[in-house]
């Protein structure tokens, strides 16, 4: 077992689980948000620290799509238990890293799945496979980017950014995501860990984007909106920008990203063009 299994698995349970629980609250989720950034401060979030790497990586859920549509029809699944959202997506995120450490692989439809049944035995729901699949398959196909995302990928473009997606969902998810989103004409390249059988944010994940896009570490740079991908992609040597989404929080004992940003927007004013 890799000495970085246990961390990476706190990293996850965390700050998702956090994240789930208190963005239903709007106030809070903004203020979670303005406490973020106001710790940022002062801690290389200026445009002068931030260096113009040659590839931009993306997550995606919740990074540059909204996941509330899913949220809903997944607490409906669960009889209405929006409390227990936080325990189905922790589920999820911890058999991810069962998988890759027992050599094992299933989508992350799968295991999403899977632990949405797991999450409704425990509390006595009467859940079927297909319910479970709809709940979390259908919302997800068609999820709407944050208001800030196609701007924001349309400056990077224009600044000459290679852009690229790296997501513990399919190929053919994020495809369809995309597709319905509008988002697939800003990417050059989409990146999925199926082609690995390895889930972020095991460090081998990031070494393998960069080598399918022929650059080194230090001219990478990851956008994500959870704590345990910034953690994973800054231990590989990469930049990192952690876009402060309400509810979702930093892994205050994992390195500290780059910049801190509210949204994309934010994050394109910091960038210089690219090189």
């Amino acid at each position: 077992m890799r000495p970085s299994f246990f961390s990476s698995l706190s990293t996850l349970i965390c700050t998702t689980a956090l994240g789930l629980s208190i963005a239903s609250s709007p106030a809070y989720a903004q203020s979670t948000v303005d406490e973020t950034l106001q710790l940022a401060k002062g801690d290389k979030t200026s445009p002068a620290y931030l260096k113009a790497p040659k590839v931009i990586f993306f997550d995606v859920n919740e990074t540059l799509l909204d996941l509330t549509a899913m949220r809903s029809s997944v607490g409906e699944a669960l009889g209405g238990r929006d409390d227990l959202l936080p325990l189905w997506f922790s589920t999820m995120l911890h058999h991810s890293l069962v998988d890759s450490t027992t050599g094992r692989f299933h989508t992350f439809g799968e295991i999403g799945v899977a632990s949405l049944l797991m999450v409704a035995e425990i509390e006595g729901i009467e859940l079927t496979k297909e319910q479970a699949k709809t709940a979390i398959v259908t919302p997800l196909r068609s999820l709407p980017p944050h208001p800030d995302v196609r701007d924001g990928l349309q400056v990077l473009k224009d600044k000459g950014y290679k852009l690229v997606s790296l997501t513990n969902s399919s190929n053919k998810g994020v495809y369809t995501q995309f597709k319905n989103a509008d988002l697939l004409s800003y990417f050059d390249e989409r990146l999925s860990v199926e082609d690995i059988n390895l889930y972020k944010p095991d460090t081998r994940t990031y070494e393998w984007a960069i080598e399918k896009m022929g650059i080194a570490a230090e001219d990478a740079m990851l956008v994500a909106a959870h704590g345990w991908d910034i953690a994973g992609a800054k231990q590989a040597g990469w930049q990192a920008a952690f876009i402060a989404r309400p509810g979702k929080v930093l892994y205050p004992l994992a390195l500290s990203p780059d910049t801190v940003v509210s949204g994309l927007d934010e994050l394109v004013s910091q960038l210089p063009k690219a090189k």
